[in-house]
């Protein structure tokens, strides 16, 4: 009985982990961005753009769900890479220097 009680909390646990690392409405998370300022990343928006944590934090784009796991370089901002994969001014707003502040606030 214990180990069938032990199995199910591990389950409910694995099931419910994506829930409490998500970036739920009303919230956002902040990162460094150098000389640029910090990039205020609002989970909210992108949801109601229609996107799912998925949509990003798979295929490699971003694997992990930890806040500092990857490292984004001025370099980096380039269509089909990381943010650039949707940010390429197709499916969202690119990420050119005329867009900086709609990421980066000082």
């Amino acid at each position: 009985m214990r180990t069938i009680t032990a199995i199910l909390a591990i389950l409910i646990a694995v099931v419910f982990v994506g829930n409490v690392m998500a970036t739920p409405p009303g919230k956002t998370v902040e990162y460094a961005g150098g000389d640029a300022g910090k990039v205020v990343f609002d989970g909210k928006t992108h949801a109601d753009k229609g996107n799912k944590c998925g949509d990003c934090h798979k295929d490699g784009l971003f694997k992990a769900m930890k806040k500092g796991s990857v490292k984004i370089t001025k370099a980096d901002h380039v269509p089909g890479k990381l943010c650039g994969t949707c940010h390429d001014g197709t499916k969202a707003f690119a990420q050119t220097d005329a867009n900086c502040t709609k990421c980066h606030k000082k």
